[in-house]
């Protein structure tokens, strides 16, 4: 890819998320960085987004049936995602990267990274019911 040119908005969107552990939408993001850019679009919100996590400089996180939810922590680490309220969390646990030499038995081809996901409740979802 060729040189990218810097942006303050997509530099301010990546210091944004440096700071969070929630794994904001981008509805979250847009209305933060709006307080120093109040100019800027929503959409220019999700262009820097999907190119942020294109280049692998954050990590784009997919939940069923709820907003996507990006993570400034684009090092390989392993999340919980609620099915009930769509909520995000790190999951601090020991390596399991020896799946990939599983994986790669079963593979002709050469395996070079995976994403591993939990599902379930979290507490605050139990706790309400």
């Amino acid at each position: 890819m060729a040189n990218l040119k810097r942006s303050k908005q997509r530099e301010c969107i990546k210091a944004f998320l440096a700071t969070r552990t929630d794994h904001p939408t981008a509805d979250t993001i847009y209305m933060n960085i709006r307080q120093e850019f109040p100019n800027i679009s929503l959409g220019t919100v999700y262009r820097n987004l999907a190119l942020l996590s294109d280049l692998g400089e954050i990590m784009k996180i997919t939940t069923d049936g709820g907003a996507d939810r990006f993570d400034g922590n684009a090092t390989r680490h392993h999340h919980f995602i609620c099915t009930k309220c769509h909520r995000v969390m790190d999951l601090d646990m020991p390596s399991i990267d020896g799946i990939m030499e599983t994986a790669q038995q079963c593979c002709t081809g050469k395996i070079e990274n995976y994403v591993t996901h939990f599902y379930g409740i979290c507490g605050d979802c139990i706790d309400k019911n």
